[in-house]
């Protein structure tokens, strides 16, 4: 069923999908699309779901299907058992191109400037000068210990979470009443644009992380925040990375592609 999975979802969206993990399939597709800047929606009833293109179903039991048309039929079956799930595939930004190559850019250096862990979800961040990665995170960091808001297991991009001085600044004048410390990730840089580093292995001190997806803001920042940050934050929330190699960070370190 996996393989079938990402076989349908490469002929929704173009890309090549690789190999899924079979114990987190839906998960591990959308970690897969979230690099080429695609996401899966959910539709909210998918037997009575029309749509003029390719959409995903899922039959009770797990087998994908690829459906297509108003009104929507299975494209490679003659039929289909009970539909229980539906998922549409879109662009998670309509102002940057989506497939493979997405994020694709130069990378200039940066320079961390902050950087905050929180030891409990919800609980407000505490400034360092230096944090040591330990895996699943930052050390002291909710993440880390598996009791973030969002934590699950084995899902990627909850080790580290960035973001620029200048979406910050930007984020302000977009009306958001919010700070380093407020925006709640965990590295603050500057001088370096996050998004290309999706899909790809940086350094910032004796650590070595991986870019894997957007962190845009959502309606649980904004309640742990002021109202209007969600709004204000749209596209300009940064990134979320893993950690390939342990090590540490300081304020002051560069980073580099």
């Amino acid at each position: 069923m996996t393989d079938d999975l990402a076989r349908i979802a490469e002929r929704i969206a173009g890309i090549p999908i690789g190999e899924l993990d079979a114990t987190r399939a839906m998960a591990s597709l959308g970690e897969r699309l979230a690099l080429a800047n695609l996401g899966l929606v959910r539709v909210a009833d998918p037997t009575r779901f029309s749509w003029p293109g390719y959409w995903l179903a899922i039959e009770e039991g797990g087998a994908p299907v690829l459906m297509f048309g108003v009104p929507s039929g299975p494209v490679e079956v003659a039929e289909t058992g009970t539909i229980v799930e539906g998922y549409v595939i879109a662009p998670l930004d309509l102002e940057r191109p989506f497939g493979d190559g997405a994020y694709a850019g130069p990378l200039a250096e940066g320079v961390v400037t902050a950087l905050f862990t929180a030891p409990a979800a919800g609980a407000p961040c505490v400034a360092h000068d230096a944090c040591r990665t330990a895996g699943g995170g930052l050390e002291g960091d909710r993440y880390a210990t598996g009791a973030g808001t969002f934590s699950a297991d084995r899902r990627g991009g909850q080790a580290v979470t960035l973001i620029s001085e200048e979406a910050i600044v930007q984020a302000q004048a977009n009306g958001a009443e919010i700070d380093a410390a407020t925006a709640r990730r965990n590295v603050v840089t500057r001088g370096i644009e996050l998004e290309p580093l999706i899909g790809r292995e940086f350094s910032i001190g004796t650590a070595v992380l991986r870019g894997v997806r957007l962190a845009e803001p959502c309606a649980h920042l904004q309640r742990v925040t002021r109202p209007g940050v969600l709004r204000a934050m749209v596209h300009l929330g940064g990134i979320r990375a893993d950690i390939v190699q342990d090590g540490e960070l300081r304020v002051g370190d560069a980073i580099r592609g």
